[in-house]
């Protein structure tokens, strides 16, 4: 499939990066100090904010402090504890620095940790410091597109959870869906492909012409 677009959006964990091993062994610590291993075991992690998911199990009172714990626990895990996903470096590195961003759910801080410790650059990232309301409401997306000041129709997000491609999708955005953690049969999206290694793309005057393989 061909795609044309003004900027591609792309989620993180999970479509650039993998850092599951870190995300389970951290929470699964974070779970036993606060008691909640139960409430835990049912409850969804990925691609979701953290304050989002302790609300979930938590008191009211006790979220703020566990989001602050669950930030220093996996930014001290980043050291080997994160791994690139195949395609990641080479699709990112034919993107000029205005074509692309990253749109995760997790903090600044710890998005970009992640992203450095397997050297990625990003020039524009849209994490859960900078808004209200995070995926699947548009939000997250629609700022991307404002911040990079393109249309948000001509913007195509790649994402590997459904949460985000809800997002995209709300956000009036084409979608590219990957497999790396969720199976096709569980994505809605224009194109569904195993991972960005099945991406290409070509810089025009006017855009990025996308082309995929499914």
């Amino acid at each position: 499939m061909k795609i044309h677009a003004e900027a591609l959006l792309f989620d993180n964990d999970g479509t650039l990066i993998s850092s599951m091993e870190s995300v389970y062994r951290c929470w699964t610590r974070l779970a036993q100090e606060y008691g909640v291993t139960e409430a835990m075991a049912s409850t969804d992690l990925h691609g979701r904010p953290a304050a989002e998911i302790l609300a979930e199990v938590l008191p009211a009172e006790q979220v703020p402090e566990a989001v602050a714990r669950i930030e220093r626990l996996e930014v001290e895990d980043v050291a080997g504890g994160v791994v690139l996903l195949p395609g990641t470096k080479e699709l990112l590195q034919k993107l000029p620095a205005d074509r692309w961003a990253v749109v995760t759910s997790a903090t600044r801080p710890l998005a970009s940790a992640r992203l450095h410790e397997v050297g990625i650059d990003f020039p524009t990232m849209i994490a859960a410091n900078d808004i209200t309301r995070g995926k699947p409401d548009p939000e997250p997306f629609l700022l991307a597109a404002e911040r990079l000041g393109v249309d948000p129709a001509r913007c195509v997000v790649f994402e590997d959870a459904p949460a985000g491609l809800a997002s995209g999708r709300a956000a009036g955005m084409r979608t590219v869906a990957l497999t790396t953690t969720h199976r096709a049969d569980q994505l809605t999206a224009d194109v569904v492909v195993p991972d960005l290694s099945a991406v290409s793309v070509q810089v025009t005057d006017d855009g990025v012409d996308i082309t995929t393989e499914g």
